[in-house]
């Protein structure tokens, strides 16, 4: 599946969205990705998330784990491909932990999946929770990559998209200074 087919699933969803967006990241941009409008059709999902798990299948994993909310849907699928367990890790108190039972296993290793990458903010809280726990990264797979390869989390990674997508700190964000409103429509409480 080539970029320009993935970008046509996205804009046929309404999953790439114009307009003046606060990212998670707390970052502003002029272009969102809303994996959630396309992983809600069962085919997309299967088969992005195929893509992730035909990339790891040959590595070493023991468990899938994925930040929540939008990694879940994404882990869920790369597991279910994989044949192996998914788990998240979810906020309490603005932090990223594991809760419903949830546990790291010492020594075993877990593949890190997650929707959007900008910062990888997100991605690298898990990857901590892992290790202090006795864990093993065996690599990160993810949907949409907007760093363009920029961000590295030292461990296997792969995304099915890579854009290079322009976004602002709050003090630089050119729509900001032309006084056009921005909507928050990722899933995380971000104070702008």
């Amino acid at each position: 599946m080539s970029t320009q087919n993935l970008l046509e699933i996205f804009i046929e969803t309404n999953a790439l969205l114009n307009g003046h967006f606060l990212l998670t990241s707390g970052r502003h941009s002029n272009q969102y990705f809303q994996c959630a409008k396309v992983l809600q059709h069962p085919q997309h999902n299967e088969l992005i998330c195929s893509r992730i798990a035909e990339h790891f299948k040959d590595h070493e994993i023991d468990f899938v784990i994925s930040p929540a909310i939008g990694g879940i849907v994404v882990g869920q699928e790369v597991a279910r491909q994989l044949k192996k367990q998914s788990i998240f890790a979810e906020r309490e108190d603005k932090i990223l932990a594991l809760r419903r039972g949830f546990q790291i296993e010492e020594g075993k290793k877990y593949l890190v999946c997650e929707d959007v990458v900008t910062t990888g903010g997100s991605v690298f809280e898990v990857i901590d929770i892992v290790r202090a726990n006795g864990g093993i990264i065996a690599g990160v797979g993810f949907i949409v990559d907007r760093s363009n390869n920029k961000v590295q989390f030292g461990v296997p990674q792969f995304s099915t998209l890579q854009l290079e997508v322009v976004s602002y700190q709050l003090d630089d964000c050119p729509l900001c200074k032309q006084n056009i409103p921005f909507v928050k429509p990722g899933s995380r409480k971000v104070n702008p």
